[in-house]
């Protein structure tokens, strides 16, 4: 299929607690897309959650741990992303590639170039066409998860997360592919129509065309 009839891929990006969960539901709602996560959206990648965020006794290695989310993410596009891009779907997406730059990639201070390779290995290439980043201090993401339990990644403290986020604003600033930054501390509703206008502002097919 050409590229004028595939769907397009939105990803929500962000650290644990900035909302982006929300938001990529009243995106997905809104697009009447096909809304689906990572890792663990299929049976497979629920296994692999399992080994990637529970704080079990088991240790996971740096590289394991980029190697589990390249295979999670891998499967997602076989069963998930693929088939419904390739049916002209629009599909939203919690967390993609920019997650594994961002965690794997300068929280756990894997060389990047690599963490590109696996990552363009494991998606045959694609990126989203445009990515989001929900973006919410350190601080705040913390205060809204409180009481909810902390996943291994959360357990790894406020200074990890800070190069996520930090991360996650280089990313930003030097991508080639689109990304929009919107404000997430900013109530719920508006936040859901700065997403809405910048994507409309950042894809070639906008989402008023989307069926």
């Amino acid at each position: 299929m050409d590229d004028a009839g595939r769907g397009r891929l939105v990803a929500f990006e962000g650290i644990d607690g900035c909302g982006k969960s929300t938001q990529a539901e009243l995106l997905a709602r809104r697009l009447g897309a096909v809304l689906t996560f990572e890792p663990g959206a299929t049976l497979l990648g629920s296994s692999l959650r399992s080994l990637l965020l529970d704080r079990g006794p088991a240790p996971v290695g740096e590289r394991t741990e980029a190697l589990l989310m390249a295979a999670d993410r891998a499967q997602h596009l076989d069963e998930v992303v693929g088939p419904a891009l390739a049916s002209g779907s629009w599909v939203v997406s919690e967390r993609f590639s920019a997650s594994t730059l961002a965690y794997q990639g300068f929280g756990r201070g894997l060389a990047r170039p690599g963490l590109e390779l696996l990552i363009g290995w494991a998606t045959d290439g694609l990126w989203p066409d445009v990515t989001v980043l929900i973006d919410v201090p350190v601080e705040v993401a913390a205060s809204r998860r409180r009481g909810a339990g902390e996943d291994r990644f959360e357990a790894q403290g406020a200074a990890f997360l800070q190069r996520v986020a930090d991360g996650y604003h280089l990313l930003a600033g030097e991508a080639t592919t689109p990304w929009l930054v919107v404000d997430g501390t900013a109530p719920v509703e508006e936040v859901a129509d700065a997403v809405w206008t910048g994507l409309q502002a950042r894809v070639d097919r906008g989402p008023d065309d989307a069926t």
